[in-house]
Protein backbone atom coordinates (compact mmCIF):
# COMPACT_ATOMS: atom_id res chain seq x y z
CA UNK A 1 0.00 0.00 0.00
CA UNK A 2 1.33 3.67 -0.95
CA UNK A 3 0.03 6.21 1.09
CA UNK A 4 0.47 9.84 1.36
CA UNK A 5 -0.95 11.03 4.25
CA UNK A 6 -0.54 14.01 6.57
CA UNK A 7 -1.27 13.86 10.45
CA UNK A 8 -4.88 14.97 10.54
CA UNK A 9 -8.01 14.26 12.57
CA UNK A 10 -9.10 13.23 8.85
CA UNK A 11 -6.62 9.97 8.85
CA UNK A 12 -7.81 8.42 12.59
CA UNK A 13 -11.31 9.32 12.26
CA UNK A 14 -11.44 7.38 8.76
CA UNK A 15 -9.02 4.68 9.64
CA UNK A 16 -11.27 4.03 12.66
CA UNK A 17 -14.57 4.13 11.00
CA UNK A 18 -13.32 2.21 8.05
CA UNK A 19 -11.61 -0.47 10.17
CA UNK A 20 -14.57 -0.71 12.54
CA UNK A 21 -17.35 -0.67 10.18
CA UNK A 22 -15.45 -4.55 8.80
CA UNK A 23 -16.03 -6.33 12.28
CA UNK A 24 -19.46 -6.15 14.01
CA UNK A 25 -19.18 -5.50 17.97
CA UNK A 26 -21.23 -4.27 20.67
CA UNK A 27 -18.58 -1.65 21.51
CA UNK A 28 -19.30 1.46 19.41
CA UNK A 29 -16.74 3.66 20.98
CA UNK A 30 -13.36 2.29 20.73
CA UNK A 31 -10.55 3.39 22.91
CA UNK A 32 -7.84 5.28 20.92
CA UNK A 33 -3.79 5.52 21.91
CA UNK A 34 -1.70 8.19 20.15
CA UNK A 35 1.97 7.56 20.66
CA UNK A 36 3.99 10.47 19.38
CA UNK A 37 7.60 10.57 19.33
CA UNK A 38 9.88 13.71 19.31
CA UNK A 39 12.15 13.78 16.72
CA UNK A 40 12.52 10.17 15.90
CA UNK A 41 13.37 9.64 12.20
CA UNK A 42 11.59 7.58 9.42
CA UNK A 43 15.06 5.27 9.85
CA UNK A 44 15.50 4.41 13.38
CA UNK A 45 12.90 1.52 13.31
CA UNK A 46 14.29 -2.42 12.19
CA UNK A 47 11.19 -2.70 10.07
CA UNK A 48 12.30 0.46 7.75
CA UNK A 49 15.99 -1.18 7.75
CA UNK A 50 17.55 0.35 10.57
CA UNK A 51 20.45 -2.02 10.98
CA UNK A 52 20.58 -2.49 14.70
CA UNK A 53 17.18 -3.89 14.91
CA UNK A 54 17.05 -2.34 18.48
CA UNK A 55 13.05 -1.91 17.93
CA UNK A 56 11.33 -5.13 17.90
CA UNK A 57 8.30 -4.13 19.85
CA UNK A 58 7.60 -1.24 17.50
CA UNK A 59 8.54 -3.65 14.52
CA UNK A 60 6.43 -6.64 15.31
CA UNK A 61 3.47 -3.58 15.89
CA UNK A 62 4.03 -3.24 12.15
CA UNK A 63 3.59 -6.77 11.58
CA UNK A 64 0.49 -7.22 13.45
CA UNK A 65 -1.08 -3.97 11.77
CA UNK A 66 -0.36 -1.53 9.54
CA UNK A 67 2.94 0.22 8.15
CA UNK A 68 2.96 3.54 6.33
CA UNK A 69 5.69 3.89 4.58
CA UNK A 70 4.96 7.27 3.33
CA UNK A 71 3.47 9.59 6.03
CA UNK A 72 3.80 12.86 6.28
CA UNK A 73 3.77 15.09 9.05
CA UNK A 74 1.92 18.49 8.91
CA UNK A 75 5.63 20.66 9.77
CA UNK A 76 9.41 19.64 9.91
CA UNK A 77 9.33 21.46 13.63
CA UNK A 78 7.54 20.27 17.20
CA UNK A 79 4.69 22.89 18.14
CA UNK A 80 3.13 23.33 14.67
CA UNK A 81 3.04 19.87 13.91
CA UNK A 82 1.01 19.30 17.13
CA UNK A 83 -0.97 21.99 16.76
CA UNK A 84 -2.48 20.04 13.10
CA UNK A 85 -2.29 16.36 14.31
CA UNK A 86 -4.67 17.56 17.79
CA UNK A 87 -6.90 20.38 15.46
CA UNK A 88 -6.63 18.63 11.50
CA UNK A 89 -5.65 21.61 10.23
CA UNK A 90 -2.62 22.93 8.68
CA UNK A 91 -0.31 25.49 10.36
CA UNK A 92 -1.35 28.35 8.78
CA UNK A 93 -5.07 28.18 9.52
CA UNK A 94 -4.89 27.09 12.90
CA UNK A 95 -2.91 30.36 13.92
CA UNK A 96 0.60 28.30 14.79
CA UNK A 97 2.74 29.88 12.75
CA UNK A 98 4.52 33.95 12.42
CA UNK A 99 4.91 36.61 10.09
CA UNK A 100 7.83 37.33 11.48
CA UNK A 101 10.98 36.53 9.22
CA UNK A 102 9.10 34.90 5.91
CA UNK A 103 6.12 33.78 7.81
CA UNK A 104 8.36 31.04 9.13
CA UNK A 105 6.58 28.32 11.32
CA UNK A 106 7.53 28.62 14.98
CA UNK A 107 7.94 26.64 18.16
CA UNK A 108 6.82 28.14 21.61
CA UNK A 109 9.77 28.10 24.05
CA UNK A 110 8.84 29.78 27.28
CA UNK A 111 9.43 33.40 26.22
CA UNK A 112 6.13 32.56 23.72
CA UNK A 113 3.35 35.13 24.24
CA UNK A 114 1.10 33.14 22.07
CA UNK A 115 -0.37 29.26 21.82
CA UNK A 116 -3.33 27.18 20.86
CA UNK A 117 -6.13 29.46 20.17
CA UNK A 118 -9.43 28.78 21.83
CA UNK A 119 -11.12 29.35 18.35
CA UNK A 120 -9.64 25.73 17.62
CA UNK A 121 -11.45 22.84 17.67
CA UNK A 122 -9.08 20.01 19.07
CA UNK A 123 -9.39 15.86 19.31
CA UNK A 124 -9.83 15.73 22.70
CA UNK A 125 -12.82 18.26 22.67
CA UNK A 126 -14.98 16.03 19.85
CA UNK A 127 -14.06 12.65 21.49
CA UNK A 128 -15.47 14.47 24.69
CA UNK A 129 -18.79 14.77 23.02
CA UNK A 130 -18.73 11.10 22.63
CA UNK A 131 -18.48 10.16 26.44
CA UNK A 132 -14.60 9.72 26.20
CA UNK A 133 -12.56 10.29 28.74
CA UNK A 134 -9.16 12.18 27.78
CA UNK A 135 -5.43 12.24 29.23
CA UNK A 136 -2.14 13.82 27.80
CA UNK A 137 0.95 12.48 29.15
CA UNK A 138 4.41 14.18 28.27
CA UNK A 139 5.15 17.23 26.14
CA UNK A 140 2.50 19.72 25.37
CA UNK A 141 4.35 22.08 23.77
CA UNK A 142 1.01 24.27 22.47
CA UNK A 143 1.84 27.32 25.12
CA UNK A 144 2.15 27.04 28.64
CA UNK A 145 0.23 29.93 29.88
CA UNK A 146 -3.06 29.02 31.75
CA UNK A 147 -5.32 29.24 29.04
CA UNK A 148 -3.07 27.18 26.84
CA UNK A 149 -2.95 24.14 28.63
CA UNK A 150 -4.66 21.04 28.27
CA UNK A 151 -7.44 21.12 30.51
CA UNK A 152 -8.42 24.12 29.04
CA UNK A 153 -8.95 22.35 25.77
CA UNK A 154 -10.83 19.30 26.16
CA UNK A 155 -8.50 17.06 28.49
CA UNK A 156 -9.21 15.84 31.16
CA UNK A 157 -5.98 14.85 32.72
CA UNK A 158 -2.34 15.72 32.10
CA UNK A 159 0.73 14.99 33.59
CA UNK A 160 4.05 16.12 31.83
CA UNK A 161 5.32 19.59 30.96
CA UNK A 162 4.64 22.50 28.52
CA UNK A 163 7.57 22.75 27.08
CA UNK A 164 10.50 21.36 26.05
CA UNK A 165 13.33 19.84 28.19
CA UNK A 166 15.65 22.36 28.04
CA UNK A 167 17.93 23.45 31.12
CA UNK A 168 19.34 23.69 33.58
CA UNK A 169 18.41 27.42 34.04
CA UNK A 170 19.60 29.97 36.69
CA UNK A 171 16.20 31.05 38.17
CA UNK A 172 17.28 34.80 38.27
CA UNK A 173 17.11 34.51 34.08
CA UNK A 174 15.25 31.91 33.38
CA UNK A 175 13.05 29.45 35.11
CA UNK A 176 13.23 25.67 35.05
CA UNK A 177 10.08 24.27 32.90
CA UNK A 178 7.59 22.90 35.50
CA UNK A 179 5.66 19.43 34.86
CA UNK A 180 1.92 19.21 35.75
CA UNK A 181 -0.39 16.94 37.43
CA UNK A 182 -3.24 17.98 36.06
CA UNK A 183 -3.96 21.51 36.86
CA UNK A 184 -1.16 21.44 39.03
CA UNK A 185 2.88 21.90 38.53
CA UNK A 186 4.60 19.45 40.94
CA UNK A 187 8.27 19.84 39.94
CA UNK A 188 10.38 21.35 37.62
CA UNK A 189 12.88 19.59 35.05
CA UNK A 190 16.25 19.17 36.84
CA UNK A 191 15.03 19.30 40.14
CA UNK A 192 12.57 17.25 41.23
CA UNK A 193 13.12 15.70 37.83
CA UNK A 194 15.64 15.21 36.84
CA UNK A 195 17.71 14.92 34.01
CA UNK A 196 21.49 14.27 33.80
CA UNK A 197 22.95 15.94 30.94
CA UNK A 198 26.60 14.54 31.84
CA UNK A 199 25.24 11.17 31.84
CA UNK A 200 21.74 10.91 30.18
CA UNK A 201 20.08 9.48 32.80
CA UNK A 202 16.48 10.53 33.44
CA UNK A 203 13.65 8.10 34.99
CA UNK A 204 10.63 10.56 32.83
CA UNK A 205 10.00 8.04 30.31
CA UNK A 206 9.05 5.47 33.17
CA UNK A 207 6.78 8.02 34.80
CA UNK A 208 5.23 8.44 31.71
CA UNK A 209 4.76 4.93 31.29
CA UNK A 210 3.59 4.17 34.35
CA UNK A 211 0.47 6.71 34.11
CA UNK A 212 0.09 5.27 30.93
CA UNK A 213 -0.44 1.81 32.67
CA UNK A 214 -2.36 3.08 35.15
CA UNK A 215 -4.68 5.51 33.29
CA UNK A 216 -5.25 2.63 30.88
CA UNK A 217 -6.29 0.02 34.35
CA UNK A 218 -8.34 2.92 35.93
CA UNK A 219 -11.05 3.77 32.95
CA UNK A 220 -10.94 -0.18 31.65
CA UNK A 221 -12.33 -0.64 35.59
CA UNK A 222 -14.52 2.06 35.17
CA UNK A 223 -15.55 0.88 31.69
CA UNK A 224 -16.03 4.34 30.12
CA UNK A 225 -14.26 4.87 26.38
CA UNK A 226 -10.42 6.40 27.11
CA UNK A 227 -8.44 8.61 24.43
CA UNK A 228 -4.50 8.97 25.72
CA UNK A 229 -2.29 10.69 23.71
CA UNK A 230 1.17 9.52 25.14
CA UNK A 231 4.26 11.95 23.76
CA UNK A 232 7.14 11.44 25.46
CA UNK A 233 10.29 13.86 24.49
CA UNK A 234 13.33 11.46 25.54
CA UNK A 235 14.69 11.50 21.77
CA UNK A 236 14.82 15.33 21.61
CA UNK A 237 17.86 16.72 22.45
CA UNK A 238 19.43 16.40 25.21
CA UNK A 239 18.43 12.75 24.88
CA UNK A 240 17.83 10.75 28.14
CA UNK A 241 17.20 7.22 29.21
CA UNK A 242 16.57 5.65 32.25
CA UNK A 243 19.51 3.67 34.24
CA UNK A 244 18.07 0.30 33.02
CA UNK A 245 18.80 1.45 29.20
CA UNK A 246 21.95 3.54 29.70
CA UNK A 247 24.61 2.02 27.47
CA UNK A 248 22.75 -1.08 25.58
CA UNK A 249 22.52 0.38 22.45
CA UNK A 250 24.71 0.23 19.71
CA UNK A 251 23.28 3.42 18.73
CA UNK A 252 25.07 5.50 21.88
CA UNK A 253 22.71 7.44 24.08
CA UNK A 254 20.10 8.18 21.57
CA UNK A 255 19.84 4.54 20.39
CA UNK A 256 19.85 4.03 24.71
CA UNK A 257 16.09 6.68 24.12
CA UNK A 258 14.98 4.42 21.55
CA UNK A 259 14.96 1.20 23.03
CA UNK A 260 13.50 2.44 26.13
CA UNK A 261 10.79 3.89 24.57
CA UNK A 262 10.60 0.79 22.12
CA UNK A 263 10.16 -1.23 25.33
CA UNK A 264 7.17 1.16 26.70
CA UNK A 265 5.30 1.17 23.58
CA UNK A 266 5.52 -2.94 23.96
CA UNK A 267 4.18 -2.78 27.71
CA UNK A 268 1.36 -0.55 26.78
CA UNK A 269 0.36 -2.69 23.98
CA UNK A 270 0.86 -6.03 26.13
CA UNK A 271 -1.29 -4.16 29.18
CA UNK A 272 -4.76 -4.16 26.44
CA UNK A 273 -3.84 -7.71 25.66
CA UNK A 274 -3.54 -8.57 29.37
CA UNK A 275 -6.93 -6.38 30.05
CA UNK A 276 -8.67 -7.97 27.25
CA UNK A 277 -9.29 -4.58 25.49
CA UNK A 278 -6.76 -5.00 22.22
CA UNK A 279 -9.56 -5.37 19.84
CA UNK A 280 -11.42 -2.56 21.43
CA UNK A 281 -8.44 -0.42 21.00
CA UNK A 282 -6.88 1.95 18.07
CA UNK A 283 -3.08 2.79 18.52
CA UNK A 284 -1.36 5.14 16.20
CA UNK A 285 2.60 5.36 16.42
CA UNK A 286 4.13 8.87 14.64
CA UNK A 287 6.84 11.47 15.24
CA UNK A 288 6.27 14.85 14.89
CA UNK A 289 8.82 15.63 12.63
CA UNK A 290 11.98 14.29 11.26
CA UNK A 291 15.12 13.05 13.29
CA UNK A 292 17.40 16.39 14.20
CA UNK A 293 20.29 15.70 12.20
CA UNK A 294 21.59 19.16 13.37
CA UNK A 295 21.90 18.49 17.07
CA UNK A 296 25.15 15.58 15.99
CA UNK A 297 25.24 11.60 15.99
CA UNK A 298 24.82 10.89 19.72
CA UNK A 299 21.75 13.65 19.94
CA UNK A 300 19.90 12.59 17.15
CA UNK A 301 18.64 9.55 14.93
CA UNK A 302 18.36 8.38 11.54
CA UNK A 303 15.70 9.94 8.90
CA UNK A 304 17.33 6.69 6.75
CA UNK A 305 17.67 7.40 2.91
CA UNK A 306 15.79 10.75 2.93
CA UNK A 307 17.63 13.76 2.79
CA UNK A 308 18.25 16.21 5.40
CA UNK A 309 15.96 16.32 8.48
CA UNK A 310 13.90 18.80 11.26
CA UNK A 311 13.90 21.78 10.38
CA UNK A 312 13.71 21.16 6.56
CA UNK A 313 10.77 20.36 3.97
CA UNK A 314 12.81 17.68 2.36
CA UNK A 315 11.62 13.84 2.87
CA UNK A 316 14.07 13.83 6.10
CA UNK A 317 12.26 16.49 7.99
CA UNK A 318 8.89 15.42 6.94
CA UNK A 319 7.84 11.62 5.99
CA UNK A 320 7.71 10.04 9.90
CA UNK A 321 7.75 6.49 10.43
CA UNK A 322 3.94 5.46 11.33
CA UNK A 323 2.50 2.55 12.58
CA UNK A 324 -1.56 1.76 12.99
CA UNK A 325 -2.56 -1.32 15.65
CA UNK A 326 -6.40 -2.45 15.87
CA UNK A 327 -6.35 -6.48 16.31
CA UNK A 328 -9.04 -8.01 14.41
CA UNK A 329 -10.01 -4.83 12.59
CA UNK A 330 -6.73 -3.99 11.11
CA UNK A 331 -5.23 -6.89 9.10
CA UNK A 332 -1.44 -8.35 10.24
CA UNK A 333 1.31 -6.92 7.86
CA UNK A 334 -1.21 -4.05 6.08
CA UNK A 335 0.72 -1.99 3.96
CA UNK A 336 4.37 -2.89 4.62
CA UNK A 337 5.13 -2.42 1.44
CA UNK A 338 20.67 21.78 8.28
CA UNK A 339 22.17 18.41 6.59
CA UNK A 340 25.45 17.10 7.95
CA UNK A 341 27.04 15.12 5.50
CA UNK A 342 24.32 15.61 3.09
CA UNK A 343 25.62 18.41 0.60
CA UNK A 344 24.14 18.41 -2.79
CA UNK A 345 24.91 21.54 -4.51
CA UNK A 346 22.45 24.55 -4.84
CA UNK A 347 20.00 22.40 -2.99
CA UNK A 348 20.68 22.45 0.97
CA UNK A 349 22.50 25.94 1.45
CA UNK A 350 23.21 27.10 4.75
CA UNK A 351 20.98 30.63 4.34
CA UNK A 352 17.05 30.35 4.04
CA UNK A 353 16.16 30.27 -0.15
CA UNK A 354 13.24 31.66 -1.88
CA UNK A 355 12.30 28.85 -4.39
CA UNK A 356 8.47 30.05 -5.01
CA UNK A 357 9.23 31.34 -8.23
CA UNK A 358 11.21 28.31 -9.38
CA UNK A 359 10.87 25.25 -7.32
CA UNK A 360 13.04 22.23 -6.76
CA UNK A 361 11.44 19.43 -8.23
CA UNK A 362 12.59 15.82 -7.04
CA UNK A 363 11.30 12.30 -8.77
CA UNK A 364 10.95 10.40 -5.13
CA UNK A 365 10.80 6.90 -7.26
CA UNK A 366 13.95 6.81 -8.31
CA UNK A 367 15.61 9.54 -6.32
CA UNK A 368 14.27 9.05 -2.62
CA UNK A 369 17.14 11.14 -1.11
CA UNK A 370 16.50 14.10 -3.07
CA UNK A 371 19.95 14.26 -4.65
CA UNK A 372 19.37 14.87 -8.49
CA UNK A 373 16.61 18.17 -9.10
CA UNK A 374 14.85 17.63 -11.84
CA UNK A 375 16.53 20.05 -14.57
CA UNK A 376 13.97 23.01 -14.83
CA UNK A 377 14.55 23.37 -18.49
CA UNK A 378 13.69 19.77 -19.17
CA UNK A 379 9.70 18.64 -20.32
CA UNK A 380 9.69 16.57 -17.33
CA UNK A 381 10.30 19.50 -15.07
CA UNK A 382 7.55 21.74 -16.79
CA UNK A 383 5.04 18.84 -17.14
CA UNK A 384 5.38 18.28 -13.15
CA UNK A 385 5.23 22.04 -12.27
CA UNK A 386 2.08 22.42 -13.98
CA UNK A 387 0.32 19.84 -12.28
CA UNK A 388 1.87 20.98 -8.93
CA UNK A 389 0.82 24.87 -9.53
CA UNK A 390 -2.81 23.92 -10.26
CA UNK A 391 -2.64 21.75 -6.48
CA UNK A 392 -0.87 25.17 -4.87
CA UNK A 393 -3.65 27.53 -6.64
CA UNK A 394 -7.05 25.50 -5.80
CA UNK A 395 -5.44 25.30 -1.98
CA UNK A 396 -4.29 29.34 -2.03
CA UNK A 397 -8.21 29.80 -3.39
CA UNK A 398 -9.65 27.95 -0.27
CA UNK A 399 -7.29 29.18 2.22
CA UNK A 400 -8.79 31.37 5.26
CA UNK A 401 -5.41 32.05 6.83
CA UNK A 402 -5.79 31.97 11.00
CA UNK A 403 -4.90 34.92 13.22
CA UNK A 404 -0.39 34.34 14.04
CA UNK A 405 -0.44 33.42 17.68
CA UNK A 406 3.37 32.70 17.72
CA UNK A 407 4.88 36.09 16.86
CA UNK A 408 5.45 38.15 19.94
CA UNK A 409 7.71 37.58 22.76
CA UNK A 410 8.37 38.57 26.91
CA UNK A 411 10.51 37.20 29.29
CA UNK A 412 7.53 38.05 31.38
CA UNK A 413 5.62 35.66 30.30
CA UNK A 414 7.83 32.79 31.44
CA UNK A 415 7.22 29.65 33.51
CA UNK A 416 8.15 32.15 36.61
CA UNK A 417 4.88 31.01 38.72
CA UNK A 418 2.59 28.42 37.56
CA UNK A 419 -0.26 27.22 39.70
CA UNK A 420 0.43 25.02 42.26
CA UNK A 421 3.57 26.88 42.66
CA UNK A 422 2.86 27.76 45.96
CA UNK A 423 2.11 24.71 48.18
CA UNK A 424 5.50 23.97 46.92
CA UNK A 425 7.30 27.02 47.40
CA UNK A 426 8.00 27.39 43.74
CA UNK A 427 7.38 30.62 42.77
CA UNK A 428 9.71 32.97 41.24
CA UNK A 429 9.47 36.52 40.45
CA UNK A 430 8.70 37.62 36.75
CA UNK A 431 10.56 40.60 34.90
CA UNK A 432 8.59 43.49 34.17
CA UNK A 433 6.75 43.03 30.84
CA UNK A 434 8.61 43.91 27.66
CA UNK A 435 7.37 42.47 24.81
CA UNK A 436 8.80 42.39 21.36
CA UNK A 437 9.00 40.91 17.93
CA UNK A 438 10.17 37.37 18.48
CA UNK A 439 13.23 36.67 16.07
CA UNK A 440 13.02 32.87 15.26
CA UNK A 441 15.84 31.04 14.77
CA UNK A 442 14.18 28.02 13.21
Amino acid sequence: MDVCLIQTLILFCSLICCFWADTPSNKSTPNIIIILMDDMGWGDLGVFGQPSKETPNLDSMAAQGMLFPNFYTANPLCSPSRASLLTGRLPVRNGFYTTNAHARNAYTPQEIVGGISRDEILLPQILKKKGYVNKIIGKWHLGHRAHHLPLEHGFDEWFGAPNCHFGPYNSSDRPNVPVYNNSQMVGRYYEEFGIDKKTGESNLTQIYLEEGLDFIFHQNMAQRPFFLYWAADATHAPVYASKRFLGKSSRGRYGDAVMELDYSVGQMLAWLRALGIDKDTFVFFTSDNGAAVMSGPKQSGSNGPFLCGKETTFEGGMREPAIAWWPGHIPAGTGINFCPGQEVAGVTTHTQQEHTMQPLIFHLGRDPGEKYPISAVTKEYQDALSRITAVVEKHKKGLVPGVPQLNMCDMAVMNWAPPGCEKLGKCLKAPKSQPWKCDWPH
